[in-house]
């Protein structure tokens, strides 16, 4: 039990800030680019009670991380918070602006995922090893920013990487493939069933990983 409420404690942090940075980020190239939805609603802020959803961002990375510990072996850790709202209508061009907007998230994952590892390597040469508890937090820093940057990418909406498709294709498949939009999380849920869900996040995963390499 104590090792199980030291490892929540460890992961609490990155996850909080990881998702909280995430959808903040949404919200402020949103006003950036001429929607200032969120940021009227008080969504492009750091206060993580401002993001945070019951079951996204405590319940479902809560059982997951009870899940690989009783199960044993290597979980996928994720969350979600509540989405900032974006009104695209309100961008000054809707369908490019949307790429932004959507890249936003998972681009600040992977700005956190590298200051959390320049982090850990600092802790390092001070002397600090992987047990520590702070390098320990910087390692799940590290992991949890990659899978939420990695996972956020997958092409299928309502994710950020569908929504980048969709501003990439011309406009009527562009329809088209937004019509998937209400099936999604239950696509996303068969693809983590059936372990596909690995095998897309992936190339991310390693893209993000030899990013913080080339910062190290």
């Amino acid at each position: 039990m104590s090792d199980l409420i030291q490892t929540i404690t460890v992961y609490a942090l990155p996850v909080l800030l990881g998702i909280t940075l995430h959808e903040a980020s949404h919200g402020y190239v949103a006003r950036m680019f001429g929607d200032p939805t969120a940021w009227q609603a008080g969504r492009v802020s750091l206060n993580p009670a401002r993001h945070i959803d019951p079951v996204g961002t405590i319940l479902v990375p809560l059982v997951l991380l009870l899940s690989t510990k009783l199960l044993g072996g290597a979980g996928l850790l994720f969350g979600w918070a509540k989405p900032v709202p974006v009104d695209w209508s309100r961008l000054r061009h809707p369908k490019r602006d949307m790429a932004w907007v959507a890249l936003a998230g998972p681009m600040s994952n992977l700005i956190m995922a590298v200051l959390w590892a320049i982090t850990l390597r600092l802790l390092a040469e001070s002397g600090a090893s992987a047990t520590d508890f702070w390098a320990r937090m910087a390692i799940a820093g590290v992991q949890v920013n990659l899978v939420l940057m990695a996972l956020n990418l997958v092409p299928l909406p309502p994710l950020d990487g569908g929504r980048i498709v969709v501003s990439l294709l011309p406009h009527r498949l562009a329809y088209q493939f937004s019509r998937i939009e209400p099936y999604g999380i239950l696509i996303l849920i068969l693809l983590m069933m059936t372990g596909m869900l690995w095998f897309l996040i992936s190339p991310f995963l390693y893209f993000g990983q030899s990013i913080i390499e080339w910062f190290l």
